[in-house]
């Protein structure tokens, strides 16, 4: 539910932004002022960050009721960051999180494009789909497309535009329960397993595009990628969800026939 004052959006009950953060520099201050313009309210989940970014949220987030910094010790990785964010934000009510990095790389202004979806399907996923720039790395560009694919593949072509992209609307109830039974998905490889798991789990994909901008070091930037560790990840992930895949095949099926 939304709260609106002379068709400004003041508060939202159910729908609120979540930020895992790890070492992102000083890109997350102004990747947090961005997504505050465009919602009430932004979670931060600051994942054992040692770049000193934990103190200056938290002093942001003293300032501003709609803005909450929750400092986790350790690093845990994206997957449980966002787990521990989701869990205390349904215990408050919250039934639907988006997700974004904190390293200024997602469209804040987009936000309350991908929450109305969500508010108009709140049984559904609403995923970004990128949209890169020239300054895009073409390895990530072109790599991307291989998750892309076994991701289509392991849900029988369910319609997941991007299986990596971070920017979407997760409905918390559905992903909760499924994290709960899958201790696997706590790190860098959460993203697209989320999406395949949640498709598997009747929760449909709602598309829509979405810029991604990737700034250089010079500019702020702060990259925790490294292509063939990652990749390794990535790749152990889709071999474990094509086996699981191998022995649902026949009840995705059905389904699939059934038109479910």
């Amino acid at each position: 539910m939304l709260f609106f004052e002379m068709g400004v959006m003041l508060k939202s009950t159910t729908h609120f932004v979540l930020i895992p953060s790890y070492n992102p520099g000083e890109k997350v201050y102004e990747t947090v002022r961005a997504a505050r313009r465009f919602w009430h309210p932004v979670w931060v989940v600051v994942d054992g960050s040692t770049d000193g970014t934990a103190a200056g949220l938290q002093a942001m987030a003293a300032e501003d009721d709609g803005l909450r910094a929750i400092v986790l010790a350790k690093n845990q990785g994206k997957g449980a960051a966002v787990l521990h964010g989701m869990t205390l934000a349904a215990e408050a009510g919250y039934t639907h999180a988006l997700t974004m990095d904190s390293d200024g790389q997602h469209p804040a202004e987009l936000i309350p494009d991908f929450m109305a979806a969500s508010l108009s399907q709140p049984a559904a996923m609403v995923l970004g789909v990128p949209v890169f720039d020239a300054d895009a790395p073409a390895l990530r560009v072109q790599g991307r497309r291989v998750s892309n694919a076994w991701a289509n593949l392991e849900t029988l072509w369910s319609g997941i535009g991007d299986s990596l992209y971070g920017f979407r609307v997760y409905p918390v109830a559905p992903l909760r329960h499924i994290m709960r039974y899958q201790p696997w998905m706590r790190h860098f490889d959460f993203d697209p397993e989320a999406v395949v798991r949640l498709c598997w789990y009747g929760v449909k994909p709602v598309n829509l595009p979405a810029p991604v901008r990737y700034f250089r070091p010079e500019d702020g930037g702060v990259s925790h990628f490294k292509y063939l560790r990652d990749n390794l990840l990535l790749s152990w992930m889709h071999f474990r969800l094509f086996l699981e895949f191998i022995l649902r095949l026949p009840v995705l099926l059905i389904k699939r026939v059934a038109g479910k």
